[in-house]
């Protein structure tokens, strides 16, 4: 990155100026945001035939009024989140770290990639305990919105859009925060526009990752463009 010196005659309010539009212009030079959606949205799309082929561990199942009710744990899901998420936040990392040396400039990316690796451990640990003291539903109806948004906030789909506000918050990107809002969203909602419904247990989890998924594909390439866009010619 160029810039052209300007002398601010002593001014103090042109030195302020200046100092803020430098500051703004190495913010702009700093981001890749297309990077990190890019990658989790490759993640999530490879979630798919790991519920839909991995083993499921049934637990704890009782009889209700029209069938029975189990706990469960998707053990190949989990493991392939774990491993690819972690894999995902250290290839955003060492993109970032390229981009930030062929600029010769720094990157606030690094407290982004350990907040997004701590939340996938806390939500894992937190699901764990759940799971293993919590008692199975005394009935097969559906749970509350809420307790299901929440628990769909502390999945690993939700811990990718709350470590994208971080990201925001670091890199001062203003759009990027309103894409994290727009992302968590459609996966507390869910928005799935009924697509899926009645596709039973082998690919009820498609849906939601095809569209989340596709949420985070179409926000890396409106980043990228805009990137583009911005660049001297």
């Amino acid at each position: 990155m160029t810039s052209d010196a300007v002398p601010a005659g002593g001014d103090p309010r042109r030195l302020l100026a200046d100092a803020r539009d430098l500051a703004h212009r190495v913010r702009l030079a700093q981001r890749v945001t297309w990077l990190p959606l890019l990658v989790l949205a490759l993640v999530t799309f490879g979630a798919i035939p790991a519920y839909r082929y991995g083993h499921q561990v049934l637990s704890e199942c009782r009889p209700v009024d029209d069938g029975e009710v189990c706990k469960v744990w998707f053990q190949s899901a989990s493991i392939y989140w774990w491993t690819a998420l972690v894999l995902a936040y250290v290839v955003i990392a060492a993109g970032y770290l390229r981009v930030a040396r062929a600029r010769g400039l720094g990157t606030r990316v690094v407290p982004y990639v350990i907040v997004g690796i701590v939340l996938v451990a806390l939500f894992t640990v937190g699901h764990l305990v759940v799971g293993n003291y919590l008692p199975p539903p005394d009935r097969s109806d559906p749970l509350p919105w809420v307790v299901l948004a929440l628990f769909r906030l502390t999945d690993f789909t939700g811990s990718i859009g709350l470590a994208l506000l971080v990201l925001a918050w670091l890199e001062r990107h203003r759009a990027l925060l309103l894409f994290a809002l727009g992302y968590l969203t459609v996966i507390a909602v869910p928005i799935n526009f009924g697509w899926g419904n009645h596709w039973g247990n082998q690919w009820e989890f498609a849906p939601m990752h095809v569209i989340s998924g596709g949420v985070l594909l179409a926000g890396s390439a409106g980043f990228a463009l805009a990137q583009r866009l911005r660049q001297p010619r």
